[in-house]
């Protein structure tokens, strides 16, 4: 099943905060000189159009990033995500959405590396246009990322961020989800693991973060946003979630304070509420 295409919903509500969470991992591993590798298994086209093509067709970024956009309250780690995409639009109008590959480029060194991965034909060979002429810093592949994850663990320098986000269009995709975890984790249980899952009311959505739960990990960090609540027919997203294993240790505290802003500016309803769950090892 390759239909699903991420430009109808870049820059939504799903999109701030799991970007939002890309950014508050990557800073905390650039904290060390030592280098590191972001590994992107579904990395799609890597940067969208929000003033033409698919993401007018909903506008869900309106819900989402625009928000956000014009606001002068955010709390400092909020505002840093926020200015990252102000820095991919220049000119201050709000024409262009990262996805996490680019969000990623925004923050990694010159020491750092990037490995993408995309299976979608056409959202692949974007991706290809979108980060040609980075030599072998950003190297990516038209491949399942499920499969080649493997071949890549343990990264050289021993520090990794592996963002794992499938569209969910197969629901065999939550099985693979636990499955490259757990075999990830056997050859590279220090490595930081953050899944992004949607709050749907299917079953092996709701019991994904119980799944995760399970894993072989001392330590782990689970957030979702609803924005919503569930729908009555039974279909569609109400709010997503992460799960990181491996997490910083500052996390916990800094989505404290985000999160209550999140639901906030962003909720739809009075049903609008966040959840902020962690183990420590």
């Amino acid at each position: 099943m390759l239909s699903y295409r991420h430009a109808f919903h870049a820059g939504n509500h799903a999109d701030v905060l799991k970007h939002y969470i890309e950014v508050q991992l990557l800073r905390y591993l650039a904290q060390k000189d030592k280098p590191f590798w972001y590994i992107d298994t579904h990395a799609g086209a890597g940067c969208y159009a929000l003033d033409s093509g698919y993401a007018t067709q909903n506008a869900e970024y309106e819900s989402g990033i625009a928000r956000l956009w014009s606001r002068e309250d955010l709390p400092a780690s909020l505002a840093d995500y926020v200015a990252l995409v102000k820095r991919i639009n220049p000119d201050g109008r709000m024409k262009l959405y990262p996805g996490s590959p680019l969000v990623a480029l925004e923050l990694l060194r010159e020491q750092d590396k990037m490995r993408l991965f995309e299976l979608h034909p056409t959202d692949s060979e974007i991706l290809q246009q979108n980060f040609a002429g980075h030599g072998t810093r950003v190297l990516m592949q038209e491949a399942d990322g499920f499969g080649a994850l493997k071949a890549l663990l343990p990264p050289p320098p021993r520090r990794a961020l592996v963002l794992i986000d499938p569209p969910y269009e197969d629901k065999q995709d939550y099985r693979r989800v636990v499955s490259a975890l757990r075999e990830g984790l056997k050859r590279f249980a220090n490595g930081a693991y953050a899944v992004w899952y949607p709050q749907l009311q299917r079953a092996e959505a709701r019991q994904l973060p119980e799944q995760l739960k399970q894993l072989p990990v001392k330590s782990w960090l689970h957030v979702a946003l609803s924005v919503q609540a569930p729908g009555e027919d039974g279909f569609g997203m109400h709010g997503s979630g992460m799960f990181i294993l491996n997490p910083p240790w500052t996390l916990h505290a800094v989505l404290q304070e985000v999160m209550p802003y999140l639901v906030l500016h962003l909720g739809q309803d009075a049903q609008a509420s966040f959840t902020l769950e962690q183990q420590n090892g």
